[in-house]
């Protein structure tokens, strides 16, 4: 299937940001956000909301930590998309999918993250705790402009953590005070937002 043939998960955006567009990572009334996007959402195909702002795609993204150190990859030459050759990332996640469930199914959004996870790494432990730290926005360039992200922080037991794309992708635990450094060339606007509004603020 064409990626543009792609069903994904969406929220109107009128109705998402009724209360008000914030910009970054908003981490208060999240229950509220949650239940709107649980109770409101469907499935539109890819390629008819992808320049389409009247939508928000709904995205989790998905930033792990191993005590002190985070999960960063780092996009080798086999990349698809060759301006982020590499660059490091800090969030595992992607598009909800009716793979996942209905869209009125009250677990998609954590049915929808935990296959995105378990498609892109491989981790071989527990999970000590899996939280949403908040629901990140940026209408700084088209591409985010349709896009929402769930934040969530997966903190585990083991640090046997790796990417499953090793011709595409190289993934590694860095301490957290040496995050910001790894991450200060990618083009990414996200990568950028989770780290001085979630993990610097754990320094």
């Amino acid at each position: 299937m064409h990626k543009e043939d792609e069903l994904v998960l969406v929220i109107p955006s009128k109705i998402i940001f009724e209360k008000g567009v914030w910009q970054g990572l908003k981490t208060d009334n999240l229950d509220y956000y949650i239940n709107l996007i649980k109770n409101n959402c469907q499935f539109k195909r890819r390629g008819d909301v992808e320049t389409d702002p009247s939508f928000q795609q709904i995205i989790p993204y998905i930033v792990f930590n191993f005590k002190d150190k985070y999960f960063l990859y780092k996009y080798l030459q086999k990349a698809g998309e060759k301006r982020l050759v590499n660059t490091y990332q800090l969030g595992v996640g992607g598009h909800i999918n009716p793979i996942d469930g209905n869209a009125d199914s009250k677990n998609i959004l954590e049915a929808g993250m935990m296959r995105e996870w378990s498609e892109e790494v491989d981790f071989k432990g527990n999970f000590l705790s899996k939280k949403l730290v908040g629901i990140m926005n940026d209408d700084t360039n088209p591409v985010e402009q349709v896009h929402l992200a769930l934040v969530y922080n997966f903190e585990g037991d083991s640090p046997d953590i790796s990417i499953k794309e090793t011709d595409k992708m190289k993934g590694e635990l860095v301490d957290i005070k040496n995050v910001g450094e790894y991450i200060k060339s990618s083009p990414g606007v996200w990568v950028k937002i989770v780290y001085n509004e979630y993990l610097s603020k754990l320094l």
